[in-house]
């Protein structure tokens, strides 16, 4: 059996940056969860903010920038792949978009949905695990919430005919695809339109997994087309503390026998602070 584990949204600026620096540990936000993260065979997340060793710290406001040093949580915690393909891809420029990919590339992670170029990012990424051979590809919505009057093609929006294409194409290089999809209404709890006609048309193109996140709170999960689409894990590593819902979220676990999709559960969690542990392990 190989375990795969998907996370929600990480974002490493801002307060969450704030708290790390005050404790003199920028992997502190990861600290709980990293143990589970780390044994799982393969380890996702969505990383909402992009890395840049220029200009000053984020200390508010909806334009976020990861301090470097705060890439240690993520290999903490064992993570191994990551969708850079959301709405604050671009929110360092494009050199915050290729200083993430090389910051991650030097620290052993692979990144989905952004690439060096177009094709690239529509390569996606394949990891082999025991002999099974997973493929990885990205999408978001949007690239810079409006705050560029241009688009980057080296990150991936959603275009059903175009994923189509690209599932199809990683399909003969790998035994399983997984897509990830950056969409939905922010703070709703039912997935959109947009949401399962992209994601089910992901499964029907030959994916296995469909790992959502954006809306910030967690949303259903369906089994369909032999697959199963986790329309939004919520928060995993955020400062949004001003409402109950976005304090919570799943992590998606995926068992594969071989290139077969075996089973399938979520995991709930639970942010205290900044910082996410599972809520099984709660006790108060």
């Amino acid at each position: 059996m190989i375990r795969l584990l998907f996370g929600g949204d990480v974002m490493l600026s801002r307060h969450v940056g704030r708290m790390a620096r005050a404790r003199k540990d920028p992997a502190y936000p990861f600290r709980r969860i990293a143990p589970f993260l780390a044994a799982a065979d393969i380890a996702f997340v969505n990383l909402e903010s992009p890395f840049c060793g220029r200009g000053g710290r984020i200390e508010q406001g909806m334009v976020f920038k990861a301090e470097p040093e705060m890439i240690q949580g993520l290999t903490l915690a064992g993570v191994d792949v990551v969708s850079t393909a959301n709405n604050h891809a671009r929110d360092r420029g494009a050199r915050g978009v290729e200083f993430t990919l090389e910051w991650l590339e030097r620290h052993g992670i692979e990144a989905v949905g952004t690439g060096a170029s177009r094709a690239a990012a529509e390569n996606g990424v394949v990891l082999e695990r025991r002999g099974v051979r997973f493929g990885f590809l990205a999408y978001t919505y949007d690239q810079a919430n409006g705050n560029h009057q241009d688009t980057d093609e080296r990150v991936l929006v959603m275009d059903t005919a175009a994923m189509r294409r690209h599932v199809a194409r990683l399909k003969a290089r790998s035994d399983a695809v997984i897509v990830s999809m950056h969409a939905g209404a922010e703070y709703s709890e039912t997935p959109g339109s947009r949401q399962v006609e992209f994601a089910r048309a992901a499964l029907e193109a030959g994916a296995s997994v469909v790992a959502g996140h954006h809306p910030h709170v967690a949303q259903p999960v369906e089994a369909y087309a032999g697959g199963v689409i986790f329309y939004s894990l919520g928060n995993l590593v955020f400062d949004q503390m001003h409402r109950p819902d976005t304090q919570r979220g799943l992590i998606g676990e995926a068992v594969f026998r071989g290139a077969k999709l075996e089973s399938w559960r979520t995991h709930p969690v639970r942010i205290r602070g900044v910082v996410p542990e599972l809520a099984d392990a709660e006790t108060t």
